[in-house]
């Protein structure tokens, strides 16, 4: 999957505006690019935990359904690795197509992407061109 240095550079400012809590949002794809995040409010306003908002949750459902386009979330973790956390696999069974992009603040900045379906989570390696 690729992802422009723009839009990555825009997931890490994000986190960083919004940590110590992580940050939230959602994006648009195709089979093989980003093209493009919108950013959400965590309604959660945590540091453990996310949740998006009800207004870009049903953004997020609009794409996907009505407009059929391939979307997905992303997330920080502003102290932990980019890797899925068992909240996050637990979170993900409701919306098991989406691909999941968490970046992470621990250390140099780092931004993965994951499927992650039936309890079970798959890297997405990213491309950033």
């Amino acid at each position: 999957m690729k992802i422009s240095r723009t839009h990555w550079d825009e997931l890490v400012a994000h986190a960083r505006e919004e940590a110590p809590n992580e940050c939230c949002g959602y994006f648009r794809c195709t089979a093989d690019a980003i093209t493009g995040f919108t950013r959400a409010r965590n309604e959660r306003n945590s540091p453990y935990g996310y949740m998006l908002d009800s207004d870009s949750m049903y953004a997020l459902w609009k794409l996907a359904e009505d407009d059929g386009q391939q979307v997905g979330t992303y997330h920080s973790h502003p102290r932990s690795p980019a890797e899925p956390s068992q909240t996050d696999v637990n979170l993900a069974s409701n919306w098991p197509d989406y691909l999941y992009v968490i970046v992470s603040l621990d250390g140099d900045p780092t931004v993965r992407a994951w499927w992650l379906r039936d309890g079970k989570v798959e890297e997405e390696p990213l491309d950033v061109d």
